[in-house]
C-alpha cells in the first residue's frame, strides 16, 4: 500500500500564553470562534499559542469557551489546564458558559476529578447553580466516565433542592446516558423521563420525541421507539434517522432498509446520516447488493468525499467481505480524516488481517495525521490477536505521551493486550493505577486472569466489581464467558451463568451463543442444547456454536441434521457452517453427505477459505478419495501450511509414503517451514509403509534442523514404527531414552507391536505399565488377554478374566457402521437393538443358504473331475 497521508502543518506544544496584543484582540477571538465553530481545533488552538498578550476581557467571556471546546475534542489536558489558570487570572470562574466548557474539557480529557474540582468549587455556588448548563455538563461528565448512578443523583438533586427544571438538553443527556448504560434499569427510567415529557406537554416536541426513539432502541425496545415515530405530529429528518438506526441496530435491518426506501418514496431529505444508517443496516445483515446501490445514492448526493458517509460505506463493504472495495473506498476519499483510518484498521482487523491494519497505523504515524483514543484501542486490539507483545509495548509508549493514556478504552485495551500475551503483572499494573474503571475495564481484566490460569482471583475480582455497584453488561459477560470456554472450567461457567439470569440477560443472543459454546466444549452437551433450544432469537453464530459442539462430542449425525435446518430458519450458512458440517461428515466417513454439502457450497456461492479447503480435503481422504482431496489442493493459490499437513497425512493414510515425503520437500522448496504436525503426519506414514530409516530421519530432522521439540504422539509414532518392522528391542530401548516419561499411547504401542510378533514376556512389561498408569480402562486388559489367548496361554487369560471381573471391568462392545442410501447404520458387537436386527439375520441366513449351496456345488465338481481323471 502506497502512503496516502499528507503534513497539514506544524503543531506547536500546546500553551495558551494568554494572547493577543490590544490592537488585534477582537480579531483574532472572532477567527478562534470560527475555527472551533468550523471543527478546525488545532488551527484554533495554533492561533492562540501565537498569541503574545492577554485577550481583552470583553472578548475572553466568549472566546474561553471556544478554546476549551478544542481543547477538549483534541484531548489536550494540559492546554486546557493553562486555559483554566487564565480564566482564574480574569475572574471569569462565575460564568456559566465558562464553568460548563471547562467541566465538559476535564471530563473529555479523563480527568472526572478535575470536573467535580471545578463544580464543586465554583464561585458565586448559589448563583451558578440556578443555571441548568453547569448541571448538565456535570451530569454528562458522570455518564461518560460510567457513574451512572452519581449522574441520576445529580439529576434529581438539581430538582429537587434547587427547582432547576431541566431543558431538552438534560433530557437528552438522561435519556442516552442512564438509558444506554443501563439497559434494565435505564428502560425504567426512560419510562419516566417519557411520563415527564407527556407530563409537560412535550410529547410532539420533534426534538424530544427523536430523543425517544434513540432511548427505546437502544434498550432494545424497538417496538416502542416505532409507537412513539407514530405518535409524533410532525416528523423531522431527525425522527426518521434516529428509527432507521434504531430498527438495524436491533436487528431489524430489513425493516430499517424499508424506511429508508418509504423516505425516498415520501420526498424527506436524504442526508448524511440517513445514508450513513442505512448503511450501517447493509453492513449488519450483509445486504451487499443493496449496499451497492445505496453507494450509487451517496455519488448523486454528493457525498463521494465526506468522511462521515465514506466511513459507514467503508464499514458495510468490510462486513460484507469485501474488503477491495473497503480499501477503494479509503483510497479514493480524498480527505482522510481519523475515523476514515481508524474505519479501514476495524475493516482489517475484523477479516483477521492484522498486518495490513498495522501498516494503516503506521502510515497515519508516518503521514502525522491525528490519532486518537480509538486509534490506539483498535492498534492495541490487533496486537491481541496476533500476540505482538513488542509492538504492544511500543504503542502503549506512544499512548504514555498523548492525553490518550488517561482514556478508559485505551487503559482496558492495554491490560487486555498485556493479559493475552502473557504479561498478566503489567496488565494488573494498569488496572490497579486506573483512577476510574468502568465495566469494560473490570471484565477486560477478570478475562485475562482467567486466560492466564487465575480462575479463584478472577472470581475474587468479579465480586469486588458487583460490590462496587457496577453492572454487568452483555459484552462483560461474554468476556467473562469466554474466559470460562477457554479454561474448561464448568463450575465457573455455571457461577457465571446463574450471575447471567439474575443479571436478566438469559435472552441476549451474544451471551446465549457464548452459554453455549462453553457448554459444548466443557463436553456438557446436554446442557448446550438446553441453552440453545431456550433461545427465542437465534443467528449463525448460533447455530454454528451448537454445530461444532455436537461434532466435538461424539455426535456428528446430530451436527448433519442440525446444519440441514439452518436454512429452514431463513438463514444462509457460511464458512464456519460449512467447516463444522464437513469435520461431522469426515468422522463418519459419510461420503455421500460430505460431496452434497460440497455441492451446496459451490451452488450458493458460499467464499470459500483456508478452513472449509482442509475441512474438504481431510474429509474426502477419510472417505476414501484421495483423487477429489488432491483435486482440491491443486486448485488452492496460496496453500497454508494446514493445507499441506493434511495433504500429506491424507497419502500417508492411503499408503503411499513415498508420495507424502515428496509433497513434503516439495512444501519446503516454495519456503513453507513444517511444524509438529507435520512430522506427525510423516513420521505416521512412514510407520504405515515399514520405512524405518527415513522415520528416524525424519524424527532426528525435526529437532535438529527445525528446533521442533517432540511432543509425546512423536514418541509413540516412533515407537510404533519400531513395532510395526519387529523391532520390539530398539522399541524398548526408545521407550527409556525418552527424556518425558512415557503415558499409556506410547505403551499401548509396544503391547500391540507384542501381541502382533508374540512377544510374550515383553509384552507383559508393558501391560504392566499400561495397568499401573490407567487400571480402570478396559482397553488394557483386551490387549493382554488377546496376547495371551493368542499364544495359547489359556491360564494366565483365565486369571486376567477373574481379575478384570473382580474389578467391575468389561470389554466395551466393538463397533462399525456403514452408509447405504443417504442413511448412517451404528452396529455393536452382541447388540440386538437395531430396527433392523430381523431383516439383517434373514439376509445373513440367505447369505449363510446361498454360500453353503456354492460350497456343495464346487464339492461335486471336484469329486468329478476326480473321478473323470
Amino acid at each position: 500500500m502506497r502512503c496516502f497521508f499528507t503534513r497539514k502543518f506544524n503543531f506547536s506544544k500546546p500553551g495558551c500564553s494568554a494572547a493577543l496584543s490590544s490592537s488585534s484582540s477582537s480579531s483574532n477571538s472572532s477567527r478562534i470562534r470560527a475555527f472551533v465553530q468550523q471543527g478546525l481545533y488545532h488551527e484554533a488552538l495554533l492561533l492562540c499559542s501565537s498569541s503574545r498578550r492577554r485577550l481583552n476581557c470583553s472578548d475572553d467571556k466568549f472566546t474561553f469557551p471556544s478554546l476549551l471546546k478544542a481543547s477538549a475534542a483534541l484531548s489536550h489536558l494540559n492546554h486546557g489546564k493553562t486555559i483554566h489558570a487564565s480564566t482564574i487570572h480574569l475572574d471569569l470562574l462565575s460564568d456559566p458558559f465558562i464553568l460548563s466548557a471547562l467541566i465538559n474539557m476535564y471530563s473529555k480529557c479523563g480527568s472526572l476529578h478535575d470536573a467535580i474540582q471545578v463544580f464543586d468549587r465554583m464561585p458565586q455556588r448559589d448563583i451558578s447553580l440556578k443555571d441548568v448548563a453547569v448541571w448538565n455538563a456535570m451530569i454528562d461528565a458522570y455518564f461518560l466516565h460510567s457513574w451512572v448512578d452519581h449522574g441520576i443523583h445529580l439529576f434529581l438533586h438539581m430538582q429537587s433542592f434547587f427547582g432547576v427544571r431541566p431543558d431538552g438538553h438534560s433530557l437528552s443527556i438522561m435519556l442516552g446516558g442512564a438509558c444506554v448504560h443501563r439497559p434494565t434499569r435505564g428502560l425504567d427510567l426512560g419510562k419516566q423521563i417519557h411520563g415527564y415529557v407527556i407530563r409537560t406537554s412535550l410529547v410532539h416536541d420533534p426534538f424530544i420525541g427523536t430523543l425517544l426513539i434513540d432511548m427505546y432502541a437502544k434498550c432494545k425496545r424497538p417496538f416502542d421507539a416505532c409507537l412513539v415515530f407514530d405518535e409524533l405530529g410532525e416528523r423531522n429528518a431527525f425522527a426518521w434517522n434516529a428509527l432507521l438506526g434504531g430498527l438495524g441496530l436491533n436487528g431489524l435491518w430489513e425493516r430499517s432498509l424499508e424506511l429508508y426506501v418509504l423516505m425516498k418514496n415520501e420526498g424527506h431529505e436524504i442526508g448524511m446520516v440517513t445514508l450513513s444508517s442505512a448503511l450501517t443496516a447493509c453492513a449488519i445483515g450483509g445486504a451487499f447488493c443493496f449496499g451497492r446501490q445505496i453507494h450509487g445514492g451517496v455519488i448523486k448526493a454528493g457525498f463521494k468525499h465526506s468522511p462521515y458517509v465514506c466511513t459507514s460505506l467503508l464499514t458495510m463493504y468490510a462486513k460484507c467481505m469485501s474488503l477491495e472495495d473497503s480499501w477503494k473506498v479509503f483510497e479514493e476519499t480524498s480527505n482522510k480524516e481519523t475515523e476514515l483510518c481508524n474505519a479501514m484498521i476495524t475493516a482489517y482487523i475484523g477479516n483477521g488481517n492484522v498486518v495490513k491494519a498495522l501498516h494503516v497505523y503506521t502510515q497515519m504515524r508516518s503521514g502525522e495525521l491525528r490519532y486518537d483514543s480509538f486509534t490506539i484501542s483498535n492498534v492495541l486490539s490487533a496486537c491481541s490477536m496476533d500476540g505482538l507483545y513488542d509492538f504492544g509495548r511500543r504503542v502503549h509508549g506512544e499512548a504514555i505521551k498523548s492525553p490518550a493514556q488517561c482514556n478508559i478504552a485505551v487503559q482496558s485495551a492495554l491490560l487486555t493486550m498485556y493479559a493475552r500475551c502473557g504479561g498478566i503483572d503489567e496488565a494488573s499494573s494498569i488496572f490497579y493505577a486506573m483512577k476510574e474503571r468502568d465495566v469494560v475495564a473490570w471484565s477486560s481484566m477478570i478475562a485475562g486472569l482467567c486466560q492466564n490460569r487465575k480462575p479463584t482471583v478472577a472470581l475474587e475480582l468479579l465480586g469486588e466489581m458487583l460490590a462496587e455497584g457496577l453492572e454487568l453488561d452483555s459484552t462483560a459477560l461474554v468476556s467473562i464467558i469466554n474466559a470460562c470456554t477457554g479454561l474448561e472450567n464448568e463450575k465457573l461457567g455455571f457461577q457465571i451463568h446463574g450471575l447471567t439470569i439474575k443479571s436478566g440477560f438469559e435472552s441476549d443472543i451474544f451471551v446465549g451463543c457464548a452459554l453455549v459454546d462453553m457448554y459444548a466444549k466443557c463436553k456438557l452437551l446436554e446442557l448446550a442444547e438446553r441453552v440453545f433450544s431456550s433461545m427465542n432469537c437465534k443467528n449463525l453464530v448460533t447455530w454454528n456454536s451448537i454445530i461444532s459442539g455436537c461434532c466435538r462430542n461424539g455426535q456428528p449425525d446430530r451436527s448433519i441434521s442440525l446444519f440441514a435446518q439452518i436454512s429452514q430458519h431463513g438463514l444462509t450458512p457460511d464458512s464456519v457452517s460449512i467447516t463444522s458440517v464437513l469435520i461431522a461428515s469426515a468422522s463418519l466417513a459419510a461420503l455421500l453427505k460430505g460431496m452434497v454439502i460440497h455441492g451446496f457450497l459451490i451452488r450458493n456461492e458460499i467464499q470459500s477459505d483456508p478452513h472449509v479447503d482442509n475441512a474438504l480435503i481431510d474429509m474426502y481422504i477419510k472417505c476414501g478419495c484421495l483423487l477429489y482431496a488432491q483435486r482440491i489442493f491443486d486448485r488452492i493459490s496460496h496453500r497454508k501450511l494446514a493445507a499441506w499437513n493434511s495433504m500429506i497425512a491424507g497419502y500417508g493414510s492411503h499408503g503411499h509414503c513415498l508420495e507424502a515425503i515428496g509433497l513434503f520437500n516439495k512444501m519446503q522448496n516454495t519456503g513453507v517451514l513444517p511444524d509438529d504436525v507435520t512430522f506427525l503426519a510423516l513420521i505416521s506414514s512412514c510407520s504405515h509403509s515399514g520405512l524405518v530409516k527415513e522415520g528416524i530421519s525424519l524424527f532426528q530432522s525435526m529437532s535438529r534442523d527445525y528446533g521442533i521439540v517432540p511432543r509425546m504422539e512423536h514418541y509413540t509414532n516412533m515407537v510404533d514404527l519400531w513395532g510395526r518392522a519387529g523391532h520390539l528391542d530398539e522399541a524398548f530401548s526408545f521407550i527409556h531414552s525418552m527424556p518425558i516419561e512415557p503415558d499409556a499411547s506410547v505403551w499401548m504401542c509396544l503391547l500391540c507391536a507384542c501381541r502382533a510378533y508374540c512377544q510374550i514376556e515383553l509384552g507383559e512389561i508393558a501391560a504392566d505399565q499400561l495397568l499401573k498408569i490407567d487400571p480402570e480402562r478396559s482397553g488394557n486388559y483386551v490387549q493382554l488377554l488377546n496376547l495371551y489367548g493368542e499364544a495359547g496361554l489359556w491360564d494366565k487369560a483365565a486369571e486376567l478374566r477373574m481379575l478384570m471381573k473382580e474389578r467391575g471391568i468389561k470389554k466395551s462392545p466393538g463397533c462399525s457402521w456403514i452408509e447405504v442410501r443417504d442413511k448412517v447404520d451404528l452396529f455393536f458387537s452382541g447388540d440386538s437393538s437395531s430396527p433392523r436386527t430381523v431383516e439383517i439375520h434373514a439376509a445373513l441366513k440367505s447369505l449363510r443358504r446361498i454360500m453353503s449351496g456354492e460350497r456343495s456345488r464346487l464339492r461335486e465338481e471336484v469329486w468329478k473331475n476326480r473321478q473323470t481323471k
